[in-house]
């Protein structure tokens, strides 16, 4: 099983960015998928997650801005993140539960002016 996150990028402050993580199966086959961030010389913080019944949740700092979504057709997890603000800066990371617990390689997203 692989997850490959990308869509990362800099953008200044307010602005938006959507991050597809697409998936080698079946996308409902996942218990739970979620995103991940972490800033420099802090630790890993869940950003979004969503129940394979399809129930989201959200970290506190990320609600109102930031949307997690599946395309079951394309198998890819998306988030999308509006608003965004210089503290959102981290590299995000695409999470998966299937069993076993499956990460994908890291996307840099960088808000500044």
């Amino acid at each position: 099983v692989q997850l490959q996150a990308s869509g990362g990028g800099t953008v200044q402050p307010g602005g938006s960015l959507r991050l597809p993580c697409a998936t080698t199966r079946n996308i409902l086959g996942f218990t739970a998928m979620a995103w991940y961030r972490q800033a420099p010389g802090k630790e890993r913080e869940l950003v979004a997650s969503i129940a394979g019944k399809g129930y989201v949740n959200y970290g506190d700092s990320v609600k109102g801005r930031f949307t997690i979504s599946r395309d079951i057709a394309k198998n890819t997890l998306s988030l999308q993140m509006n608003s965004l603000k210089p503290e959102d800066t981290a590299v995000y990371y695409c999470h998966g539960k299937r069993g076993y617990v499956y990460w994908g390689q890291g996307t840099q997203v960088t808000v500044s002016s």
